[in-house]
């Protein structure tokens, strides 16, 4: 029997030609695509694998992680170093990587609490995904439990006064360094941070004025703080040894203007009539460097930096006189001497006033390990500082310097906001129960998402205890029946107690955190999940990845081949259906 009725049948026919089209093709030959419930938990799954990868780096207990590209090597247990030097290529969990730098560039610390809690969301929110639950439901509880989160935070948040700031900062920089490889030495380190950040302007606090340098020897416990500017002798040339390394009360001259002898003939072309002439062309080289050494003189300064060259001949006319130069001074330091000394960098040596010149109390040239410095110090307008590192091996010195920038911007937030929250997991489990209380007095779908919301920060206290060889189940219950059950909020500052496996009060412990720090990790999560719940379809090229990309991978004569074959095989004849072709009917040739 056949299976369309006659009058299909009869159109059939007529049909043939609409069945016959070609399918519509939008994306280039090799393009990957994946869309639907599939492709969001294959995204799900790589952000969990990266976040596994950082797990352990987490809490004053957490272990470093070596990484070499071949050629250098680096160990670090920074969340936002580890992700960038990871060099993941997935496109999804890139958003964690995203988030990690953003929250080291906003507030300096807590980039591995932030990655795990936005993959921990992410766990907890994919059986409702694997559900059929719609993305978009989803992502609305996740706004919303983030909103209430960052609104309850703000309420328990414990003011600090201006008056007990000093002793404040120093427990920010302290619980800032508890994780890092120089938690031992935080009572060096940490008044060292506390007073660069005094140091500075109260209304910039710009950390580029805060120069650390590095200098390999020695022990840690030797590093020490110039409440001015220190930076390395630079290049020197001969009569450097002559000039005197110590003043005190000195004048200093900044300039950006080269101080050599310069042959006028390789600047400007020279006509002479006599040879005899000659000599005086050389004589008015002389005279144009002797001029501008003679300004530099006149001007009273005792300490002349250049960011440009000064030559062998300027520094030996300087060493006679008894001043001290420097030249290809790094701008950086230039501009730490200025805003230290109150100079003003100068691009001439022309009508060079007393009031371009800088001021400071004692300028000295000191031997740090195997290097010499040259050190600015009792500096009347000082808003900078340095802070000179040393350390037995390089890898050492520079996981010291990520270290002390993490406890700097901590110290300096924390100077901003004057609000605290304590640390060790205990906001994290407060914000947690009040989330849970909350997601009861919701209607419908979102109360689920809340309650995994809720549930994902406890990854916090959880990973703390797991790096420090804890029973996390226990610890974790304990925490939670003790911030449920204390009366009169008691318990609501009640955290992973490190030294003793159990739980204590961490803000009588001195375990405090700025609560901007918080603030920006549950945002940054709750943002990250919810751009990995709305991406709906990835589509990945695999061929802009390789050489000639924009041409699909194919060269000249390759794209010319594909687009005749696509034509027929013979050009614009081909595609003209076989009219046109050489010899063939209905072409005539112009003679």
């Amino acid at each position: 029997r056949h299976p369309l009725p006659p009058k299909a049948r009869l159109a059939y026919p007529a049909n043939m030609s609409y069945m016959m089209q070609p399918g519509i093709i939008l994306l280039r030959e090799g393009t990957d695509t994946s869309q639907g419930k599939a492709q969001l938990v294959s995204n799900i799954n790589a952000c969990q694998a990266v976040a596994e990868t950082i797990r352990t780096t987490l809490g004053p207990r957490g272990m470093d992680k070596l990484v070499s590209d071949g050629t250098k090597v680096t160990i670090s247990n920074d969340g936002a170093t580890i992700m960038r030097l990871l060099e993941i290529v997935h496109p999804a969990a890139k958003t964690l990587v995203d988030i990690s730098m953003s929250q080291d560039a906003e507030v300096g610390d807590g980039t591995t609490s932030v990655v795990l809690l936005a993959a921990e969301m992410l766990k907890q929110i994919k059986g409702y995904v694997e559900e059929d639950l719609h993305p978009q439901i989803i992502m609305q509880g996740v706004r919303m439990a983030a909103k209430h989160a960052v609104e309850y935070l703000r309420s328990i948040a414990v003011s600090v006064d201006l008056e007990g700031s000093r002793g404040m900062l120093e427990v920010f920089a302290g619980t800032a360094l508890n994780s890092k490889l120089i938690s031992n030495q935080k009572s060096l380190f940490a008044p060292m941070v506390v007073d660069a950040i005094s140091i500075l302007d109260e209304e910039e606090l710009d950390l580029n004025l805060v120069g650390v340098k590095k200098v390999p020897g020695g022990s840690v416990t030797q590093s020490f703080l110039v409440p001015g500017v220190a930076f390395k002798k630079t290049f020197s040339y001969a009569g450097f040894e002559q000039m005197s390394k110590k003043f005190k009360d000195p004048k200093v001259l900044l300039l950006n203007v080269e101080l050599e002898l310069k042959s006028e003939k390789e600047n400007a072309e020279v006509r002479i009539s006599d040879p005899e002439e000659y000599q005086s062309i050389v004589d008015a080289e002389w005279q144009i460097i002797y001029d501008k050494l003679d300004k530099c003189v006149q001007s009273g300064a005792q300490i002349i930096l250049s960011k440009l060259p000064i030559g062998d001949l300027a520094t030996q006319y300087f060493a006679d006189r008894d001043l001290f130069c420097a030249g290809r001074v790094e701008a950086a330091d230039l501009k730490r001497v200025a805003k230290a000394t109150g100079g003003k960098v100068q691009s001439t040596v022309n009508d060079l006033t007393p009031d371009v010149l800088g001021a400071c109390g004692l300028f000295e040239e000191e031997q740090v390990g195997d290097e010499r410095y040259n050190i600015f110090t009792g500096c009347p307008k000082a808003k900078t500082a340095t802070i000179v590192l040393r350390g037995g091996s390089e890898q050492f010195i520079e996981e010291s310097h990520r270290s002390i920038h993490d406890a700097l911007c901590i110290v300096k937030r924390g100077l901003q906001s004057r609000q605290v929250v304590a640390g060790g997991g205990a906001i994290e489990m407060e914000v947690s129960k009040a989330l849970r209380d909350y997601s009861r007095t919701i209607m419908g779908k979102h109360q689920l998402i809340v309650q995994a919301f809720a549930k994902a920060l406890e990854v916090v206290p959880r990973q703390i205890c797991e790096n420090a060889g804890f029973d996390a189940t226990t610890v974790v219950q304990q925490l939670r029946q003790t911030h449920a059950t204390a009366p009169n909020g008691e318990g609501m500052w009640f955290g992973v107690d490190i030294e003793n496996e159990g739980v204590c009060d961490t803000m009588k412990s001195n375990v405090w955190e700025p609560a901007i720090n918080k603030l920006n990790s549950y945002t940054a999560a709750a943002e990250a999940a919810c751009v990995i719940l709305s991406i709906d379809e990835t589509v990945r090229n695999p061929q802009s990845e390789q050489p000639g990309a924009a041409s699909g991978g194919m060269t000249a004569q390759q794209q010319q081949a594909k687009m005749s074959a696509a034509m027929g095989g013979r050009g614009m004849a081909g595609m003209m259906g076989g009219r046109g072709g050489r010899g063939r009917p209905g072409v005539r040739r112009l003679k």
